[in-house]
């Protein structure tokens, strides 16, 4: 199984920009029944929806939303299974002729976390990580022509200009990572804007999850006198420390110097009662609705089972 992420061929023509966009992570202090990322932001819209918006205005060809498997049907029924590019939406307002067939599908998919890293180091940041690398491992199975060339994260607790995002299209889609910035902070800050990463990356967001958390044991001691393996447990606040790890404990290794940058217009969390009352009462809250492309697809089956039909 390939456990690191890794390079495709290399396509002048094409760049290939994999959306990704945590749901998996540490509780918020809301207290709904539902979860925390189905929070509305606006009328007949989410917070993982916005950000899926965000993944499309940004050129994602690839969106992979991470979360528990429990999970995954409520989100498929409000989401889809693809999305409209924006780009080549607005280009073929341009084209009247067969402007249907201008418009691009950003296909999305849904990951769950591995059994064995749930409650033990599934994070916010860990979602992002893994999501990453489910995404290199399956287009790898694909072609390694369709390997992504950089990840871009939206965060659903981190609302921003979708306008931003587009204007920096062009920078989002090169060979520097892009961060999203705001009154001089950016992810590395611990905020939930918008960044991208590549393969060097990955290893060391990665490497931070390893080293740093705890497991449920110390190190392994060999007792001479009884020549076995003697481990020594950790305190029960102490063990599978990664699961609460803060967005920069783990990405504020991330150089923003050589890399691009850019503004957005506004920022608002969301990721606490406080945050998510200040955010609906501020005019941020005006600039957030639902787009009328933004619609539920899924794709038609191929085929289905003769015993199917027959019942």
């Amino acid at each position: 199984m390939l456990t690191d992420i890794e390079d495709g061929k290399k396509d002048v023509t094409a760049f290939h920009l994999a959306g990704i966009v945590p749901v998996a992570g540490q509780k918020l202090d809301f207290k709904f029944p539902w979860h925390d990322c189905l929070m509305p932001v606006a009328d007949n819209l989410t917070a993982v929806e916005q950000a899926v918006l965000q993944c499309t205005y940004a050129g994602c060809e690839s969106i992979w939303i991470v979360a528990h498997r429990e999970m995954q049907p409520i989100l498929r029924e409000r989401i889809g299974d693809w999305i409209v590019e924006y780009g080549s939406l607005l280009q073929s307002r341009f084209k009247q002729r067969m402007a249907s067939e201008q418009v691009r599908q950003t296909s999305i998919y849904y990951v769950p976390i591995h059994p064995k890293d749930r409650d033990k180091r599934d994070c916010l940041a860990w979602s992002v990580i893994y999501g990453s690398l489910r995404a290199f491992h399956i287009s790898k199975m694909i072609s390694s022509w369709v390997v992504p060339d950089k990840y871009f994260v939206s965060f659903p607790y981190g609302l921003v200009s979708l306008d931003s995002i587009y204007q920096n299209r062009s920078l989002i889609s090169s060979p520097n990572n892009f961060y999203m910035e705001y009154d001089g902070k950016t992810i590395r800050d611990g905020e939930y804007l918008p960044f991208t990463f590549d393969k060097e990356d990955f290893k060391k967001f990665r490497r931070v999850i390893r080293s740093e958390g705890t497991g449920m044991y110390k190190n392994a001691v060999f007792n001479q006198e009884t020549r076995r393996m003697t481990q020594e447990y950790i305190p029960a606040e102490q063990q599978y420390s990664a699961r609460s790890f803060p967005l920069d404990k783990v990405f504020g290794c991330a150089t923003l110097e050589g890399n691009n940058v850019g503004q957005t217009a506004w920022y608002s969390r969301i990721d606490s009662w406080r945050n998510y009352q200040e955010f609906m009462k501020s005019d941020n809250s005006r600039n957030v609705w639902r787009p009328k492309f933004f619609k539920y697809h899924e794709w038609s089956p191929i085929a289905v089972d003769k015993e199917d039909l027959e019942e």
